[in-house]
């Protein structure tokens, strides 16, 4: 069978010399093929890892180890305590589509001196039906709600696209993973965070600042230790660590600002 030339997957191997990361997955050369396994097991010893074939990655890929389902495969809870030996460019870019699907062209497309990104306005000026109202959001808001759902905490792509007033990503902030248009998590969230602005009997409530600190702090809290079985992508629980981050972006606009060590 006659090997199709990849001009993306063959720019992204010169990038290994001798190994790289992309994502949470560790891509090494070995003296023949190559070894992918988890970041955080990177100084584990072989033989303490499971050896997983290619053909099993994307089920590896699709749950966390708690079992839950990873709607996005670029979230930072990939299942630890494996390592997938291949034996060329070939299986490499198998294995790493079972891991990161389109990853590898994302990453080539944004080298282009022209990326084809597709930003917040553009993408949800062509939405109908339900996701219609996402157009609704203020700048502001859509800049507060692409913060809180781009957060580092739920995806590590590197997001390309924006909104007026809403920096892309540092290259050094997320991975090589690219994020050239708005995913649908994103879709949905923007119109959960819009229904939020829409409800009615809005409450009005005074806080002193230590008090904002502490709900802050309980925030903090609630998302490092998120609730377990809350599923990832049910937006409409009040829980979602997304909802969450966004509660708090919002409430980070009255914290108290920190004094400074010293008087001139």
């Amino acid at each position: 069978m006659a090997i199709i030339n990849n001009p993306a997957f063959t720019a992204f191997c010169a990038l290994l010399a001798p190994e790289l990361v992309l994502a949470q997955v560790r891509v090494r050369r070995e003296s023949a093929g190559f070894e992918l396994r988890h970041v955080s097991d990177a100084e584990s010893t072989p033989e303490s890892l499971r050896l997983v074939p290619v053909n099993e990655l994307r089920s590896l890929a699709n749950h966390t180890a708690a079992g839950e389902f990873r709607p996005l495969k670029a979230a930072p809870n990939l299942r630890t305590g494996w390592r997938c030996v291949v034996a060329n460019d070939v299986e490499l870019e198998s294995a790493l589509s079972q891991l990161y699907p389109g990853a590898v062209a994302d990453w080539f497309a944004a080298q282009l001196p022209e990326p084809p990104v597709t930003h917040y306005r553009d993408y949800t000026a062509r939405q109908t039906g339900m996701y219609r109202i996402t157009t609704m959001l203020s700048d502001a808001q859509a800049g507060q709600m692409i913060g809180a759902c781009c957060d580092a905490r739920f995806c590590l792509k590197r997001r390309l696209w924006t909104v007026p007033g809403l920096a892309p990503d540092a290259a050094a902030a997320k991975s090589l993973i690219p994020c050239l248009e708005p995913c649908s998590v994103l879709l949905e969230f923007a119109r959960k965070a819009m229904r939020i602005e829409q409800e009615e009997n809005k409450l009005t409530v005074t806080l002193a600042p230590s008090e904002v600190e502490s709900l802050l702090a309980a925030l903090d809290t609630a998302l490092v230790h998120p609730p377990t079985g809350q599923r990832e992508a049910d937006l409409s629980a009040a829980t979602n660590p997304r909802r969450l981050q966004l509660l708090r972006a919002k409430l980070q606009g009255f914290a108290p600002v920190a004094e400074s060590g010293g008087k001139e």
